[in-house]
Order: structure tokens, then sequence, then C-alpha cells
């Protein structure tokens, strides 16, 4: 379990660190929008937050925290594809679906399955 929470926490991260680049990029630059631009960098960052949330979650077998982590691993998976073979830019895309991939591995694992079960029948 310890495992996938140091996934989910570098995804937060990497999310975090794109929410900068995208911050000084728009801050740098002439955006079409600023509105739509600064819309982007929030949405970027809260869902770092909630990565980063959800990674100490995971870190402490909080049954919550599996929810957002798939939900948003499911997301970053369309991100991923997207940039890979839509965009052409397999350089980035295939490195977040191979996380995508390692996150949900490492939840399916007996051992974290059987983390959350002791968990819950402790309560």
């Amino acid at each position: 379990m310890r495992r996938a929470a140091l996934v989910v926490a570098v995804e937060a991260a990497a999310l975090g660190a794109v929410a900068v680049v995208l911050l000084v990029l728009t801050v740098t630059s002439d955006p079409d929008s600023v509105g739509r631009a600064l819309a982007t960098v929030v949405y970027v960052g809260l869902a770092a937050a909630l990565l980063a949330g959800a990674a100490v979650g995971l870190w402490r077998v909080s049954g919550w925290s599996r929810g957002p982590v798939v939900v948003l691993q499911l997301l970053l998976a369309v991100i991923g594809y997207s940039l890979a073979f839509q965009a052409e830019r397999p350089l980035l895309g295939v490195p977040v679906l191979a996380l995508v991939a390692l996150e949900f591995y490492l939840l399916a694992t007996p051992e974290a399955r059987l983390a959350f079960l002791e968990r819950d029948s402790e309560r």
C-alpha cells in the first residue's frame, strides 16, 4: 500500500509542477484568454492537491482514499492516451499511461486489498 501512495505522491508532484509551468506561461506569454488559462492552472492545481491528499490517505490506509485515486487515474489515462496517440506526443503520454497502469496494479494486489479489509474489520 505504501508503494501505491508513493506513486500517487509522484503524480501529485508532477501535476503541481505542471500547474507552476502553466502559471509561468500564462504570466509571461499572451494567451488568447487569460481567464481560461488561469482556470486551467486552478484545475490542474486542484487535481494535484486532491492527489496529494489521496496519497496521504493511501499511506494511512484510509478507505475513502481509493475512490478519488481511481477516478483521477481514469482521467489521467484519458489524458495520457490523448497525449500519446492523438496529439502524437508519446514522450509525454506513455509515462502517464505507465504510472496509471502501475497504480491500478498496486491497488489491485492482494496485499492492498487485504490491508483495506483488515482496516475495515478492525472497526
